[in-house]
Parts: structure tokens; C-alpha cells; sequence
């Protein structure tokens, strides 16, 4: 039977696509597809900052 690995949190997602991302970064020249992993990393930082945001607002709601 397989095993089913441990489900991975939203954060531990992005995280993990951020590094992945900066990696492959670190090996793109100057030019358009190095902008566009910039940008998509850009976007993995707000979907994180964002996600911290509503976990605040939801945990004072439910105080």
C-alpha cells in the first residue's frame, strides 16, 4: 500500500516555491525570464504577507 505523505501547510507550499523559484534565479542571465521569476517571486512574498494578514484578522475575530 502506499504511504501518503504529510499534507504540507499554504506557507510551507510557498516557501518551498519561493526557494525552488530563487534557485532557478540564480542560474537565468539578464532578460526577459529572469524578470518574469522575479516577478513571480514578487507575487509568492504578497500571497504570503497576505495570507499572515487574514490569519491575524481571523484569529482576533475569534477572540
Amino acid at each position: 500500500m502506499r504511504r501518503r505523505s504529510e499534507p504540507h501547510t499554504f506557507e510551507q507550499r510557498l516557501k518551498a516555491e519561493q526557494l525552488r523559484l530563487e534557485h532557478e534565479l540564480s542560474g537565468l542571465p539578464d532578460g526577459q525570464q529572469r524578470a518574469s521569476v522575479m516577478a513571480r517571486i514578487d507575487q509568492l512574498q504578497t500571497a504570503a504577507a497576505m495570507h499572515d494578514f487574514l490569519m491575524l484578522r481571523e484569529a482576533a475575530a475569534a477572540r
